[in-house]
């Protein structure tokens, strides 16, 4: 037969501080307890054998008698009566209950309504209810769906028996979320109940039988009895070891202990012990050893008894997590917690991300108070104590560390680095000089220790290091895998006239203003900005300069590839004026593709200048007349239009030879317009070559200069009988 024993068999942590102060009581005062230190007859046994009485009310307490209230807590009337009559006493309430009776009493006096669910006739949720006048009971789900229309209109706040069944807890808190418009909804079940009810469960499905050692009387244990009969077909519920029978279990193979949050040590070694002598070939296993080495329980607690203060350095093991506090057992009478200011510094941290229930932690005493029976922790300063010794280890190895940005001063930065606060300097924090610093205010950090003085309390890290670091090799990884094409996810870090530049993880590229869109950009700033992530590829790269060509605009984008797929000469399309210049109009087709309607191709008439007739942003209608692909040029005609029949394709009217001239491209030869819109060179002499006035033209990328020609009208000679004559002026002398 084998036999396991729950690892968190026996005392719970509020079980465990309210017996050692009944113990610790004594000496020159007569001390007695209201009602049972705990639901468990062995201990009150024992405790009577100490001369602690047991008492059922205030009223029987002797003169000069100190009260030793119970672990399960007592009504706020039962405060007020001791106060009255002047008894002294000891406040032995488990810390967790101690909170639910803050819990509802804040709720009575916001005129809230509190939902307590548990046992109506156990002495925990009796004190309970004793801390508010609005209060409703509900033992099951069940009872709680009668009653909840009562107050589903009401405000209402509801917490729970420490010791309750988690599954009827989460039933109830189901219905009330469903039910109820103004809730406020407390998980106050004990983390040691959650914990044995999960060992339980678990077990039984394990092992053949259960054995639950625990008082009759105890809430807790008997709920571990009815969860391990869920499980295991033979449950047996003892509160010694004299009720067990080693022969009723040895058709069993493995057999399963567990015991009540009420339960001693000693009665659960004595079971363990009569099972393990009792049947042949058995194996006892748990994680936790059990053996006391023959010692009583009571002489065990004795011995472990001691006391705390101020500005002690103590272990403790973490027993309970709320939103606010962490409870640690300390092995003494004292219930220690550490509030969340003494956690951490760090405003967005949770308790459960830095501590978890059965985590051993090292704490500095802050204050104790003996009348509550409470040691405030600090977990940041027993940090800091031991952060200085790791932040020395890491300037002498150059081990980068994290830290929390806890603020920002004139000079720089401050973090908390293992609890130590750490200055970085403005220059240090890899920030470019004159940006702000309050980004990194609250947020995690990587930095290395570069300095470090003891009589100053000084210590001084550097972001910008671990920067460099990571940026270099990230570079060097970069070279080894760039090629052309490749597509990066990059930083905009810096902007020029010419274009802007670009960090792809390490590395510093540059996208040429040409390659930032297909269409015009007059400033890189038109596009990206400072600090924008974009998505870049590789144009070309030299590894010996480190210089890197990047493109933004995609080749799938390019507006000529669109134009070419969608048009072609002869189309009559329908254009956007963008610029007029002396010789003609651009005109955008689509965006990123402008045509030129030449001056001599905007009417059907001879016009001054292109402005009298079209104006920017102006819509027309025009003809594809020339494409030149290789250059990326188009021609437009708005004149071809304006005289077509609209049977006939239209045609463009018949022009001068003066009028076709494009541009004198060299002496002796012109650039002059055929009918079908094509650009030939003519060679004429040199007498018959009409002047060209060249036209300077600044375009959005460059400057560009066009040549417009324009014959000038040769004068006819004239007749010498036509001309007139000229009287000689002696003639004009004579007549006169």
């Amino acid at each position: 037969m084998e036999i396991k024993l729950a690892e968190s068999a026996g005392f719970c942590f509020g079980v465990d501080r309210a017996v050692r102060i009944a113990l610790e009581s004594g000496g020159e005062k007569s001390y007695c307890t209201l009602g049972p230190i705990i639901h468990n007859s062995h201990v009150s046994d024992m405790l009577k054998q100490k001369g602690i009485e047991l008492i059922s009310s205030v009223n029987e307490a002797k003169p000069g008698n100190t009260v030793i209230i119970c672990s399960h807590g007592m009504p706020k009337k039962v405060y007020d009566e001791l106060n009255n009559l002047g008894i002294e006493y000891v406040d032995a309430t488990c810390p967790y209950v101690r909170r639910i009776h803050k819990i509802v009493s804040n709720a009575c006096e916001t005129g809230r309504t509190a939902i307590i669910i548990g046992d109506r006739d156990h002495t925990e949720v009796k004190g309970i209810s004793g801390w508010c006048e609005n209060h409703l009971i509900c033992q099951s789900p069940e009872e709680l769906s009668e009653n909840v229309e009562k107050i589903a209109d009401k405000p209402v706040t509801m917490v729970a028996q420490t010791t309750i069944d988690i599954k009827i807890w989460e039933e109830c808190t189901e219905i009330v979320k469903r039910e109820c418009t103004n809730v406020e909804i407390f998980d106050t079940i004990c983390s040691a109940t959650v914990l044995r009810q999960k060992e339980a469960a678990e077990l039984a499905i394990e092992c053949d039988a259960i054995i639950v050692i625990g008082d009759k009387k105890s809430a807790n244990t008997n709920r571990l009895a009815a969860l391990s009969r869920r499980y295991a077909s033979s449950v047996s519920h003892v509160e010694s070891a004299e009720e067990v029978d080693p022969k009723d279990f040895k058709n069993y193979a493995k057999v399963g202990i567990t015991a009540g949050a009420s339960t001693p040590s000693w009665i659960i070694e004595e079971v363990c012990k009569k099972m393990s002598e009792e049947v042949k070939n058995t194996e006892i296993t748990t994680e936790t050893e059990t053996d006391s080495g023959g010692e009583s329980f009571a002489e065990l607690l004795e011995q472990s008894l001691k006391t705390l203060s101020g500005g002690d350095k103590v272990t403790g093991v973490v027993t309970g997590i709320s939103n606010s506090e962490v409870y640690v057992d300390l092995g003494t009478k004292h219930a220690g917690y550490i509030p969340m200011s003494e956690l951490t510094d760090s405003p967005s941290a949770k308790p459960e991300d830095i501590v978890q229930v059965g985590d051993e932690v090292e704490v500095y005493v802050m204050r104790v108070n003996d009348m509550e029976g409470t040691a405030m922790l600090s977990k940041k300063r027993m940090d800091s104590v031991k952060g200085w010794e790791e932040i020395e280890a890491a300037m002498e190895s150059k081990e980068t560390m994290e830290g929390y940005v806890i603020e920002e001063n004139k000079g720089g930065l401050v973090a908390l680095v293992k609890g130590v606060r750490v200055f970085v300097p403005s220059s240090q924090t890899g920030v470019p000089k004159g940006s702000p610093l309050t980004p990194l205010v609250k947020t995690n950090i990587r930095l290395r220790i570069i300095e470090v003085n003891h009589a100053r309390r000084r210590v001084v890290g550097s972001i910008r290091q671990v920067l460099n670091e990571e940026r270099r090799e990230k570079a060097a990884k970069i070279w080894e895998e760039i090629e052309e094409g490749k597509v990066y996810n990059g930083v905009v870090k810096s902007l020029t006239s010419y274009g802007a530049f670009v960090d792809i993880g390490g590395v510093d590229g540059m996208i040429h203003i040409s390659e930032l869109s297909w269409q015009r950009v007059r400033h890189p700033s038109d596009v990206v900005s400072i600090g924008e992530e974009i998505e870049v590829y590789v144009l070309g790269f030299d590894t010996e300069k480190k210089r890197i060509s990047l493109g933004l605009r995609k080749p799938e984008d390019n507006p000529w590839k669109k134009f070419m797929e969608n048009y072609k000469i002869g189309d009559i399309i329908k254009a956007r004026v963008v610029k007029l210049m002396p010789f003609g109009a651009f005109a955008e087709i689509i965006p990123g593709v402008d045509g030129l309607v030449h001056i001599s191709q905007i009417s059907n008439h001879r016009i001054g200048k292109p402005s009298d007739v079209l104006s920017e942003s102006e819509e027309i209608e025009c003809l594809i007349t020339n494409v030149d692909d290789e250059e990326q040029k188009v021609w437009l005609s708005i004149r071809a239009l304006l005289e077509a029949s609209p049977q006939e394709k239209p045609q463009q009217e018949e022009q001068s030879f003066e009028d076709r001239i494009v541009a004198v491209s060299e002496p002796g030869k012109l650039e002059v317009r055929s009918e079908d819109g094509s650009v030939v060179v003519n060679e004429v002499e040199a007498e018959e070559q009409p002047e060209a006035t060249e036209v300077a033209v600044e375009a959005e990328e460059a400057e560009v200069v066009e040549t417009a020609v324009e014959a000038e009208p040769v004068e006819e000679p004239v007749e010498e009988s036509e001309a007139p004559v000229e009287e000689p002026a002696e003639a004009e002398t004579e007549a006169e």
